[in-house]
């Protein structure tokens, strides 16, 4: 049976692990979505392959997804799934062999691959990564959490409701816009495309920082051409 590795490659080749690098080494080719014609992400998995190994990539259109905030956003993601598992089908029947996928961050934490491989007709390995919180708590000098104290992790589309929940420790990743209206004293730790060469950072009371975040965001987005940013933001104690 073919095997197909996920493998967790941080945000970069100075991230891949040494399981990582000997995954790739080992592989026939590496299949990669491509999101649009010039989509800079696919350019930076092709790096990491020709840094280890230089296996050949096979490059899969990403199919179309709904990405305005649909009614029903599990329905639409799950349609996406599908649509990419058969590509991912068509893919390997064109190309046998074992293969590789490219996960940025680790493939346990936000990320579908591991969803989709298990659609298909192979044995799965998985090599983890160095996560975006990781990664976060690395570049601030921070402990992601209180002594002896809970981390809620979650998305930028539900961070209300881990506020209306009572959490006042969260890791909020996969953020389309920062919505953090009434949170104005709350400390925020923030980072986005850490470990690229567009990395930025910004930490403070949202209230004083949120224009300085808006205006790092707008600024990696118009030099990378794309932005992935998560934060922590933490209630402060009263009283």
């Amino acid at each position: 049976m073919t095997r197909l590795f996920v493998i967790g490659v941080g945000m970069g080749p100075q991230h891949v692990t040494r399981e990582g690098a000997e995954a790739l080494r080992s592989v026939d080719v590496v299949l990669a979505f491509r999101k649009s014609e010039d989509d800079p992400l696919l350019e930076a998995r092709a790096a990491i392959c020709r840094e280890y190994g230089n296996p050949p990539v096979v490059v899969v259109a990403d199919p179309p997804r709904d990405r305005a905030d649909p009614e029903d956003y599990p329905a639409a993601v799950r349609d996406w799934h599908a649509a990419r598992v058969a590509a991912c089908r068509a893919a390997l029947t064109e190309h046998p062999g074992d293969v590789a996928m490219l996960v940025w961050g680790d493939p346990a934490l936000y990320d579908s691959t591991l969803r989709l491989a298990a659609e298909l007709p192979v044995e799965v390995a998985v090599v983890p990564g160095i996560s975006a919180p990781q990664l976060l708590a690395a570049r601030h000098g921070i402990v992601l959490h209180e002594v002896g104290g809970p981390l809620h992790v979650t998305t930028g589309r539900r961070l209300r409701e881990a506020v209306e929940q009572g959490q006042d420790n969260i890791v909020v990743m996969l953020n389309r816009a920062l919505e953090l209206d009434g949170l104005e004293d709350w400390s925020i730790w923030w980072g986005a495309n850490l470990g690229t060469p567009h990395e930025a950072l910004v930490a403070g009371r949202v209230g004083d920082v949120l224009p300085a975040i808006e205006e790092a965001r707008t600024r990696v987005k118009d030099a990378a051409g794309w932005v992935m940013d998560i934060h922590l933001l933490r209630r402060e104690a009263s009283g």
